[in-house]
């Protein structure tokens, strides 16, 4: 009789080399974990190296001329009245809000229409066209000085704002119409097609459905047209030479001449120039980053 025995599985051999045990990899510390001073030392540098400026500034525009204390006291605004009315600030000043609003609005009506273009439609020299624009980024601002003043010469728009309007808005279009189109393609397209089977029409279901999903990208274009043609100074000093068409940069450099600077009203002037600015982005600041980080997902 033939029996099975029952067979066990053989042990695995030992090695004979035996490897000493690795060692634990030390854990990185987390966010909450780390000092405080590490955080708040490079802080601590970086607002010290970009407020002692600021302060200087106000430094020079509040205490009165000749004095050399470093604390603006007693304090007087006789600085900013004469830049505002001895130097023509207030009309710099309201040129320069017509020049942003005027540009602001010029570059997003454009700049959407052609985002929406290039967002939605398939046209034969589409890539040829984005790659224009994304070349026409690493021209700058100054080679196009010549043409455009000879464009202007010939319209008889030379020493008009529409000139500088015109050419910020061109200066502006090729970046505002790329961080259009890609924060279109964000938004699904299925909710226009819904819009289209519900009976809109193209341009219905985009004010309706798409346009209030693009408030941020809109923000964010608009804020940067706007702030950059606030401190633009080339085409403002090559296309403006009546002085009462001349707008806030231009007005600065009027403050410096060749014998001496008058440091409390170019310091004051300075300040006028600033604070529009930072009252913008103190409003938009939210929508200004989730503007630019929306469009800049998609390409």
């Amino acid at each position: 009789m033939i029996t099975k025995e029952a067979t066990a599985p053989a042990p695995a051999p030992a090695r004979a080399d035996h490897e000493p045990p690795r060692p634990a990899r030390k854990r990185r510390p987390a966010w909450d974990e780390v000092p405080r001073w590490q955080i708040y030392l490079p802080l601590g540098i970086y607002l010290v190296f970009t407020l002692v400026p600021f302060y200087w500034i106000l430094l020079f525009a509040l205490r009165p001329a000749g004095s050399t204390s470093l604390v603006p006291w007693p304090m007087t605004f006789d600085h900013f009245e004469k830049v505002w009315t001895d130097r023509s600030f207030g009309t710099f000043f309201q040129n320069s809000v017509y020049v942003g609003l005027a540009t602001l609005l010029m570059t997003t009506l454009v700049a959407l229409a052609g985002g929406y273009a290039l967002a939605r439609f398939d046209f034969k020299v589409k890539r040829v066209f984005m790659l224009g624009l994304l070349c026409s980024q690493f021209v700058p601002g100054a080679l196009l000085l010549v043409p455009l003043f000879e464009i202007f010469a010939e319209l008889q728009m030379i020493n008009s704002l529409g000139s500088v309007i015109l050419a910020e808005t061109v200066f502006q279009l090729p970046l505002s119409i790329i961080l259009i189109s890609n924060f279109i393609k964000n938004v699904p397209y299925s909710l226009e097609e819904a819009a289209w089977v519900d009976g809109c029409g193209r341009f219905r279901a985009f004010r309706i459905v798409v346009l209030p999903l693009l408030r941020p990208g809109l923000i964010a274009v608009g804020s940067f047209a706007f702030v950059h043609s606030w401190n633009h100074f080339l085409f403002a000093l090559m296309f403006l030479n009546n002085q009462s068409k001349q707008t806030i940069p231009v007005g600065l450099n009027s403050l410096m001449s060749a014998d001496s600077v008058d440091l409390g009203a170019l310091a004051a002037g300075g300040i006028i120039a600033a604070v529009p600015v930072v009252i913008v982005f103190a409003f938009i600041q939210k929508w200004l980053i989730t503007g630019f980080s929306a469009g800049a997902v998609k390409g």
